[in-house]
């Protein structure tokens, strides 16, 4: 039998040795908490857009076959598509009332639907026990699984966001709380408030990762680790850029609005060089160009679970091959290679400096350093070799 020591974020592997594929109700537990959910999560940001998205009928075809696949984490927002998204979710489980407790309903707070009134959004007490009431009637559920602030409240203090929460728990509201698009600085704070008061505590962080954006792995993957919070990447596929749908004779924007400005400044020489890498991927391993650009993800040591957005249950359906794709240490290297982030101060100055000036030319836990380095010599500005997961510890 598997060690219970294995390592949950990675696949398995099978008695002669080769990688087993991940299945969708391979579940993994969210941080420090019991909540298991599924590798990937589906996302219901368009769910009710006939023009851009999911139409009614489409949603419900997407929740069939996403639940009947083995999934059982869907993630949406008090916003996402004025509050349509949420009323779905709540219809769809409220003619299947026996499916309402096998499943993570996940959804999010701060935003605000209430033109006018600057109450009606952010991360105070006043605005959260609203939006939290108006989820709950929308979602015709008495408790939300995963509640997440939305992101970073820069008005109200963190003390009060966290005790709300804390409230919320305890009134058999919500189960568990998510942190999404906040400061680490931020994350960290409100989980040491709640932990130093004995409150309920953040279980997992949202953050935008893919290929194309990794400098969560600076801070943000830094304090998950350190505060043992679950990971879930949202816009693996960045907007559709690394989909499969752009080349370089393919270039020109598909998306409209704010996507399309999000898509244009990553169409260049440097991103097609991935996705040239990206395609020979594909091909060896008989998926989709998404595919790849999913596993990858899923494949990174902090990653819990992914939030896929699909329009479609073909774009469902595509997604859902990721999880045959076990990339290999050549390939993963590669991909790192093509995309490695320039990161905030301090991560290059540490990488640079601070093994060869603590370490003495040994190596420890895997960090090779050179040395003894002193600063001010010539060969301070040794590069310190850090293996790819010891890189920002």
């Amino acid at each position: 039998m598997p060690s219970p020591l294995a390592d949950p974020h990675r696949p398995g592997t099978a008695p002669n040795g080769r990688h087993t594929a991940v299945r969708l109700d391979s579940f993994r537990t969210l941080g420090n908490t019991g909540l298991r959910v599924s590798p990937l999560a589906l996302g219901g940001l368009t769910f009710g857009d006939s023009v851009a998205g999911s139409d009614d009928y489409t949603t419900y075809a997407i929740l069939d076959r996403y639940l009947g696949a083995g999934g059982n984490l869907i993630d949406t927002a008090n916003i996402y598509t004025g509050g349509r998204s949420e009323e779905l979710i709540g219809t769809y489980f409220g003619s299947r009332p026996s499916l309402r407790d096998r499943v993570v309903i996940s959804t999010k707070f701060a935003g605000t639907l209430f033109p006018n009134d600057p109450n009606g959004g952010g991360a105070g007490r006043k605005a959260i026990m609203q939006q939290a009431e108006e989820s709950l009637r929308r979602l015709r559920t008495d408790y939300i699984d995963l509640y997440w602030l939305h992101n970073w409240d820069r008005h109200t203090p963190l003390e009060e966001t966290m005790s709300t929460l804390n409230d919320l728990v305890h009134q058999g509201k919500i189960r568990y709380i998510g942190l999404s698009d906040t400061p680490a600085w931020a994350v960290a704070r409100m989980a040491s408030i709640a932990e130093f008061r004995g409150w309920a505590n953040a279980a997992a962080i949202q953050v935008e990762y893919s290929l194309l954006q990794r400098t969560s792995e600076g801070e943000l993957f830094g304090a998950a680790r350190e505060l043992g919070l679950g990971v879930m990447p949202w816009s693996p596929l960045a907007n559709g850029v690394l989909s499969g749908k752009y080349t370089r004779r393919i270039n020109a924007v598909k998306e409209s609005g704010r996507a399309g400005a999000w898509v244009a400044p990553y169409l260049n020489e440097a991103t097609f060089t991935l996705l040239d890498a990206m395609r020979r991927m594909s091909d060896d391993h008989g998926v989709p160009v998404a595919a790849i650009a999913l596993a990858w993800v899923r494949q990174q040591t902090e990653v819990t679970t992914i939030a896929i957005g699909v329009r479609t249950t073909a774009q469902l359906e595509a997604n859902l091959t990721s999880l045959e794709v076990n990339l290999t240490k050549r390939q993963l290297a590669e991909l790192d290679t093509l995309t490695r982030p320039n990161l905030n101060f301090p991560a290059d100055f540490l990488s640079r400096h601070a093994a060869s000036t603590q370490q003495g030319g040994t190596t420890i836990n895997g960090v090779l350093s050179p040395g003894p380095v002193h600063l001010g010599s010539a060969s301070a500005d040794a590069t310190v070799q850090f293996p790819v997961q010891a890189r920002i510890r």
